[in-house]
C-alpha cells in the first residue's frame, strides 16, 4: 500500500463491518437515537464555528478571487473547512461515545460519509479556483464526486478491502521493481491527492500576490504568479511520481528526450511561454494597456504564460500568441500617457471667415464631454479643396478604453450645430454640363429615373 494512502486513511476510518446484516441490526437499537443527537451537535457546531471564523475573516479584510473561498465556499457549508471540521468532531465525539461504552454503529457510516464529502469538496473547490473557465474540468469534478461516494459504499458495505486484497494479488514486474494493480491505484490516487494540494496552495499564493495591485505592479505579481505556480506544480509532479512509485533517477533520460522535443516540434509553444515571461518582466506591455497589433485595437486583459487577451470596444476579443508581441510592431497607445489625438475634417465654403470660424469650433469641441481642456482642441486650415476649404479639428481624451468612434461622433455632431447655427454651408461636388452649339438635347421621358 502506498505510504501516502496509508497515513491518511488508516487513522480516519473506523474498522469496516464485517456483517452488513449485524449493522443494520444495530441501527435499529435504541440507542442510535443518542448517536444522531451527537451527530446533529456536531453538525450544528461544526457550522457555528465556520459562521464565527468566517466573520472574522471578513473583518480582517482577508482578499477574495469572486469565486469564492476554497475554505468557505460561497455559502459557508459549500467550502471545505465545514466537512473537516465535522470530521474531526465526529472522531472526537466517536471515542467520548466508545469511552461511555456507547454503541457507535452510526459513526461507522457517518464518518466514511464525511470523509468523501471532504475528498469532494477539496478536489471540487480546489479545481475550480485554479482552472476557473476550463469544461474538462468539470468532467474532472463528477468523475472525483462518483469515485469518491463509490469508494465509501463499497468501505460501509465491507467490501473494499475485500477487494483490495484481489486486487494485491495482480502482481507484475516493472524492470526489478515488482508492482501490484493495489499499489498502481492507490499510487493513483496519492499522486491526485498531492496535485490537488498543490493547487490548492499556489492558488492560495496567487491570489494574495494579485490581490489589490492595478498597472505595472499587476503586470509584476502576475509573472511572479506564473513562476510560483510553474515551479510548485513541477515539484507536485515529482512527488506525484514518487508516490506512484517512479524511480526519479529514470527521469534524467526523459528530460533529455523532452529537451529534443522543445527544440524540435515544440519550439513555437516553448518560444510563447518564454516571451510571456519577457513581456511581464519587462513590462513593456500591461494589463489595462490600449494597444493596436496589426489592425486590431483594444485593450489588454490578461497576459498569461502562453497568449495575451485584446478586448477592443466592440466587445471582441483576440487571442494573440506572446512571440507575435516581441516579433512584431505593436503600438501602445498608454505606455507613456493615456491621452490619446483624435480628429476629424469638415468642409466650409470659400467665402467663409476663417479666422473667426476656427475660435467658435475650438470652444464648440472644448465644451463636448470627454474631450481634454489640457490639451485642448485646436482647428487649422490643411487643403484648399476642389469644392471648398477643408479645416482639420484635432481633439485629445483620456480615456480610450471607453471608446474613440463614440466621442468622435458627438464632436461632429457639436459642429454641424455651430455651422447650421451661423448659416454656414458645407460644399457638396458640384458638376456644370456644356451643351455644344447645335447638339440636340432629348427631355427624359415621363417616369423615367432622372
Amino acid at each position: 500500500m502506498s505510504l501516502l494512502t496509508s497515513t491518511l486513511l488508516t487513522p480516519t476510518l473506523p474498522a469496516p463491518p464485517q456483517d452488513l446484516a449485524a449493522l443494520m441490526a444495530e441501527l435499529t437499537r435504541p440507542t442510535v437515537l443518542v448517536e444522531f443527537a451527537v451527530l446533529a451537535v456536531v453538525m450544528l457546531a461544526s457550522w457555528l464555528l465556520v459562521w464565527l471564523l468566517h466573520g472574522a475573516r471578513r473583518a480582517a479584510a482577508e482578499p477574495d478571487t469572486g469565486r469564492g473561498s476554497i475554505w468557505f465556499g460561497a455559502h459557508l457549508v459549500d467550502g471545505v473547512l465545514f466537512p473537516l471540521l465535522m470530521l474531526a468532531l465526529a472522531h472526537v465525539a466517536r471515542r467520548v461515545l466508545i469511552d461511555l461504552g456507547q454503541p457507535v454503529a452510526l459513526w461507522r457510516i457517518a464518518i466514511p460519509v464525511l470523509l468523501s464529502l471532504a475528498v469532494i469538496r477539496l478536489s471540487v473547490r480546489v479545481l475550480s479556483a485554479a482552472f476557473p473557465a476550463s469544461r474538462l474540468m468539470r468532467v474532472v469534478e463528477r468523475t472525483i464526486s462518483w469515485f469518491a461516494w463509490l469508494g465509501m459504499v463499497l468501505w460501509v458495505t465491507g467490501v473494499l478491502p475485500v477487494l483490495l486484497d484481489e486486487l494485491d494479488d495482480i502482481r507484475w514486474k516493472v524492470g526489478s521493481h515488482p508492482m501490484s494493480l493495489r499499489n498502481l491505484i492507490e499510487g493513483g490516487l496519492s499522486a491526485g491527492f498531492v496535485m490537488v494540494v498543490v493547487l490548492w496552495i499556489s492558488a492560495a499564493l496567487e491570489a494574495r500576490l494579485l490581490a489589490g495591485a492595478s498597472g505595472a505592479q499587476l503586470s509584476l505579481r502576475k509573472v511572479a504568479a506564473n513562476a510560483l505556480r510553474a515551479m510548485m506544480l513541477f515539484v507536485g509532479l515529482l512527488l506525484a511520481l514518487s508516490a506512484v512509485g517512479i524511480d526519479l533517477t529514470a527521469l534524467s533520460v526523459l528530460g533529455g528526450a523532452l529537451g529534443v522535443g522543445i527544440g524540435l516540434g515544440l519550439q513555437k509553444l516553448a518560444a510563447n511561454y518564454v516571451s510571456g515571461f519577457v513581456i511581464l518582466a519587462e513590462r513593456s506591455l500591461r494589463i489595462g494597456d490600449i494597444v493596436r497589433v496589426a489592425d486590431f485595437e483594444g485593450q489588454i486583459t490578461d497576459i498569461t504564460t502562453r497568449y495575451t487577451l485584446i478586448r477592443s470596444p466592440s466587445g471582441r476579443e483576440a487571442i494573440v500568441p506572446n512571440e507575435t508581441l516581441l516579433t512584431t510592431t505593436v503600438q501602445n497607445l498608454s505606455l507613456a500617457d493615456r491621452r490619446v489625438l483624435l480628429s476629424t475634417v469638415v468642409g466650409v465654403d470659400y467665402d467663409t471667415d476663417v479666422e473667426a470660424l476656427r475660435a467658435r469650433l475650438i470652444e464648440t469641441v472644448a465644451a463636448v464631454p470627454r474631450v481634454l481642456a489640457d490639451p485642448g482642441p485646436a482647428v487649422q486650415l490643411t487643403a484648399f479643396g476642389a469644392d471648398g476649404l477643408e479645416m482639420s479639428i484635432f481633439f485629445w481624451i483620456g480615456d480610450p478604453e471607453n471608446g474613440q468612434g463614440n466621442v468622435r461622433s458627438e464632436v461632429n455632431l457639436a459642429v454641424l450645430a455651430q455651422l447650421r447655427r451661423e448659416g454656414i454651408g458645407i460644399p457638396f461636388p458640384q458638376r456644370v454640363v456644356h451643351v455644344q452649339p447645335g447638339a440636340a438635347v432629348t427631355a427624359p421621358a415621363a417616369g423615367s429615373a432622372r
